[in-house]
């Protein structure tokens, strides 16, 4: 029996017990929903530690349909979005009807195999396109008329008319970190103009202590103090992410530091996560921010 090779989607539950809803974050998901829903693609852009693939995941799921995941890559090419000849196919008929006659008929073909994109376009299925700008725009070309003109365009032989209708039900989600500097490609005008960007920053205070606490599982005290180092960390805006305010919690509940500024383990930890995703040049006093936050007692 011949092997079929199959690309499966996967199924997300609508319900995410670790995804935090607070008004804030609830604004954007409904925002994204209206513009999906309306049959717009929605792009969701910003810095690294922002939350936008769980975003992305998270807003799939309440489309309530199978989601095909892909992640840009420079290697990528339009044959991984639409598909390409994998292999061949095999037949061989044998006629010895006739005892003392024997026919002989062979047939090898290519074998074409459908991929994300086309298969999400074929059964209504969500594609995800996690960080879309590190694929070379060139291999982005062929969803130019999927998202306007509601066809996929696809080699000749593997259509009856060259291209196949999109499912009524197919949509969208792109996301982009647009501060990347290495391995990005600026995205073509005509597919920026086709979607709609939702960038997202830094989340409010209350959803950032949210998101500690549930990503953490310390308490909201705790929580609150961290959140509160980490966000007299960023300068002018511009800093550490609530992914740093996760990340303290974590080790601190994992190495059973105390939040005080006389415990090592805890000011060191914050310092170099911290330090981490400052800006070069940029410097801040880690131990001055603990004092502040976490007073000894």
């Amino acid at each position: 029996m011949e092997e079929t090779l199959e690309i499966r989607p996967i199924v997300i539950a609508k319900k995410q017990p670790t995804f935090v809803e607070t008004p804030h974050v609830r604004s954007i998901v409904d925002r994204a929903l209206n513009y999906v829903r309306a049959g717009y693609p929605v792009h969701f852009s910003g810095p690294a530690g922002t939350g936008k693939t769980s975003m992305a995941l998270y807003v799939a799921a309440q489309l309530e349909r199978p989601v095909m995941l892909m992640h840009g890559d420079e290697q990528l090419a339009t044959s991984d979005l639409v598909g390409g000849e994998h292999g061949y196919r095999r037949r061989k008929l044998v006629d010895n009807f006739v005892h003392s006659v024997m026919k002989t008929e062979e047939d090898v073909s290519l074998r074409w195999i459908d991929n994300r994109l086309t298969v999400a376009c074929k059964h209504g299925f969500t594609l995800l396109y996690d960080e879309f700008t590190r694929s070379r725009p060139e291999a982005n070309n062929v969803l130019l008329s999927v998202l306007e003109e509601r066809t996929l365009d696809l080699p000749a032989g593997h259509s009856e008319d060259g291209f196949i209708r999109v499912h009524p039900d197919f949509s969208v989600i792109f996301t982009s970190n647009p501060e990347e500097y290495a391995g990005v490609y600026a995205a073509q005008d005509a597919l920026k103009d086709r979607m709609i960007a939702i960038k997202l920053g830094h989340y409010d205070r209350e959803t950032e202590v949210a998101i500690t606490c549930a990503k953490s599982g310390i308490s909201r005290a705790d929580a609150e103090k961290i959140v509160d180092i980490v966000r007299d960390a960023r300068q002018d805006g511009i800093g550490p992410t609530v992914r740093s305010c996760v990340l303290i919690a974590k080790v601190s509940k994992l190495s059973d530091a105390r939040l005080s500024a006389r415990d090592e383990t805890f000011v060191q930890s914050c310092y170099d996560i911290l330090a981490s995703e400052l800006r070069n040049g940029d410097e801040v006093d880690v131990l001055s921010l603990v004092r502040k936050h976490c007073p000894s007692k």
